[in-house]
């Protein structure tokens, strides 16, 4: 296929796709048969259908992809008639071209087209989640510095800080940092904080927020005081999680958020320097 048919193939696809008032991006199945080449709406939908059962055979729900809608259309008498159509998202459009004659030069392309595309969301989404959890982490820390810095100035010495910290992952975890530590497999001169989970790291930061807030409000004088504040705290959110049938110490270790912030670093870097690659063509791990 010649490098000006791509271009042109590309625009075309790319112009017929749209979005939905909540930004969700979506071609009409009546706009893709013609674009893939079918002219018959009856043989497009068989490839539809075939598209469908690969999708619920995946494990995806077919409604969140392939929504029924109607569309009107002129008829030659000036009137109008409804004639049925399917909103497609990217993956739908994939699996529709996945299931169609690989034959015709527009299903091939479109098969590369729409795989790149779908590639490209879920690069997209991982650095997103990615970024969060480095922003977690970061925030965490500075909640914990605040923590430290309300019992210095309340109690007049934070040499304990570690200690109030360490009982609030017993209480959060229901086992104590060393065993967590052990679980997760961090090495003894890591935080345990920076192998922890996403929504692990916001439970933590909430529990130390509210010790601050009540420390502050109830102007507590004690170190004991505050850590029974800060166990009680990381206690309350922990059966919240239970309760939401999330169970702390039963979640894996994710990766050491210092190699994913070194990721994201290096990736800014490279779409510093090549800002239509957008680094999505990195691998997702060192």
């Amino acid at each position: 296929m010649e490098q000006q048919q791509i271009q042109s193939l590309t625009a075309t696809f790319e112009g017929h796709a749209q979005q939905t008032e909540g930004g969700v991006e979506y071609w009409l199945a009546r706009d893709l048969q013609h674009l893939l080449g079918y002219g018959k709406w009856d043989n497009f939908v068989s490839v539809i259908s075939k598209a469908k059962t690969a999708c619920e055979v995946s494990g995806h729900e077919v409604p969140d992809h392939f929504a029924d809608v109607g569309k009107m259309v002129e008829l030659g008498s000036g009137s109008q008639r409804e004639i049925d159509d399917v909103m497609l998202t990217r993956y739908a459009c994939y699996l529709i071209a996945q299931n169609g004659d690989s034959r015709k030069q527009q299903i091939a392309f479109a098969q590369t087209y729409f795989a790149m595309q779908t590639r490209k969301a879920e690069l997209i989404e991982q650095r997103l989640l990615e970024a969060e959890r480095v922003q977690a982490r970061q925030k965490l820390s500075a909640t914990e510095k605040e923590l430290s810095d309300v019992i210095y100035e309340q109690t007049g010495g934070n040499n304990n800080f570690a200690l109030i910290r360490s009982k609030g992952d017993t209480a959060l975890f229901g086992r104590n940092t060393k065993a967590m530590k052990a679980q997760w497999q961090v090495p003894d001169n890591r935080p345990l904080a920076d192998f922890a989970p996403t929504i692990i790291l916001k439970a933590k930061d909430f529990a130390t927020e509210i010790t601050i807030h009540n420390a502050r409000g109830q102007q507590m004088t004690r170190e004991q005081q505050i850590s029974h504040e800060h166990v009680t705290n990381n206690q309350a959110v922990r059966d919240t999680l239970l309760n939401r049938g999330i169970r702390p110490e039963h979640l894996p270790p994710a990766e050491d958020v210092k190699k994913v912030e070194r990721r994201l670093a290096s990736s800014e870097k490279k779409s510093i320097k090549n800002p239509d690659a957008l680094g999505l063509g990195d691998d997702a791990h060192e």
